[in-house]
């Protein structure tokens, strides 16, 4: 395809102005030129009739692996952003536990270097918050701050209070957000799924539910004396969403995400298999409801899939040996659309938000349908509905706690940049 091409989308329902309107798109150099009914096709090159499905601006992931440099066994930046792409993300944001960790610019460079080669999307990369990850030592923070999206240590928890408060004190001078995986290693036990029923039941070590949120509350009042922008990651406990709706209410400038997994499952549908086992874990019915509360009262702000692929041995050793974290990059609309979407307990318009409009807002990336910006789109059949098999992946990682599960809603296309990064043919 030329440089110069004009592209035609037309008869789509598509996310427009916060509402879904029947409009033809005109796409001319990657970037959106037109939005209105009835654009005559002599105007483009290429045409697609898109007459039964809904365009969407292509949806925002700001906690992915992909694991390279240092573990391409597992991932690679082209294999992730390739199952990005066909889950409808255009942007993601890869999280900082790498070989070597972007604890420094020559460090995050490489990371940089295969990202400009390989992805076939948007990645924004994070740099760590501690060197090496090891919670001791800052990374050089102001010195990378041009070059990431964000400061995290995910995988781990900031263990000292000084730290993360001298952390706050650096992002919040350059402009930058502190996005934590909280948990207080002290509380962990050997843990690896939740503190629960089927924990006892099955003789496993438990996780508690205040492992995650202790931290939490702390970085909230880390938040408050310093006015730093904070995201917290994946969250999964009852007592995590009281915290931040009480926070908002507060002024502190803080948000978060929760993952699919999290809003579907609960620690009663465990089985004994490595596809089940993530941190945080799978929690109580009670933790559950609270975070679909969380997402109807705009607690929750966001949808991200944590998205941690492990090659096949690492996840084939049951809930207590193998490794912690599955994928959820190419499962997430679905999952979404089918058991929240269907059955009326969200809109289509707030998924489209979780999904996408929030992460874009808070993180100040990815795009929307409007004459004048990137042609970053993703397109849908909602009807297609299929069981989702992970031997179909395009991520090299195939554990997931949605295997065999029937779902609606499948992606026919993405474009990122006006590009067509991926299509169901």
């Amino acid at each position: 395809m030329g440089d110069k091409m004009k592209q035609l989308i037309k008869n789509a329902t598509i996310f427009y102005e916060l509402q879904f309107v029947k409009k033809d798109i005109l796409i001319d150099d990657g970037i959106i030129a037109e939005i209105s009914e009835c654009i005559a096709p002599e105007c483009a090159d290429f045409l697609y009739n898109f007459k039964d499905y809904y365009v969407f601006p292509g949806f925002t992931d700001v906690h992915v692996h992909l694991r390279e440099p240092g573990f391409s066994y597992k991932e690679t930046i082209k294999s992730g952003t390739m199952a990005s792409a066909r889950g409808g993300y255009t942007s993601v944001c890869s999280m900082p536990n790498l070989n070597p960790v972007p604890d420094s610019i020559p460090h995050l460079q490489e990371q940089i270097d295969i990202i400009n080669k390989d992805a076939v999307i948007n990645v924004y990369p994070y740099a760590s918050i501690s060197v090496n990850q090891m919670g001791e030592e800052l990374s050089d923070l102001s010195g990378m701050s041009d070059m990431c999206i964000a400061y995290s240590d995910d995988g781990r928890g900031v263990q000292s209070d000084e730290m993360m408060y001298n952390a706050m004190e650096i992002a919040k001078e350059h402009n930058k957000m502190i996005v934590a995986h909280c948990e207080v290693n002290d509380l962990l036990e050997g843990g690896y799924i939740h503190k629960g029923k089927y924990a006892e039941e099955h003789n496993h070590k438990g996780i508690c539910s205040e492992s995650e949120w202790k931290q939490i509350e702390r970085d909230i009042e880390l938040a408050k004396r310093t006015g730093c922008a904070y995201h917290v990651c994946h969250i999964s406990t009852k007592e995590s969403v009281e915290l931040i709706r009480q926070a908002k209410k507060d002024g502190v400038d803080i948000t978060c995400e929760t993952g699919p997994h999290y809003l579907v499952l609960s620690d009663k549908d465990l089985q004994e298999h490595g596809r089940f086992k993530m941190n945080p874990p799978l929690r109580d019915e009670s933790d559950k409801e609270a975070l679909i509360q969380g997402v109807l009262d705009g607690t929750i702000d966001m949808i991200a899939t944590d998205h941690a692929p492990h090659s096949a041995e690492e996840k084939s050793k049951g809930l207590e040996k193998s490794n912690m974290g599955v994928v959820g990059i190419e499962t997430a609309f679905p999952v979404m659309y089918t058991n929240f979407v269907k059955p009326n307990i969200i809109t289509l318009e707030k998924l489209v938000e979780l999904l996408s409009i929030n992460a874009n807002k808070r993180f100040n990336i990815g795009s929307e349908i409007q004459v004048g910006k990137k042609a970053d789109l993703t397109v849908f059949d909602l009807n297609d509905k299929y069981v989702v098999n992970p031997d179909d992946f395009l991520s090299m990682g195939k554990s997931t706690p949605f295997e065999g599960a029937e779902v609606y809603g499948k992606c026919k296309m993405t474009f990122c940049n006006g590009k067509i990064v991926w299509e169901d043919k």
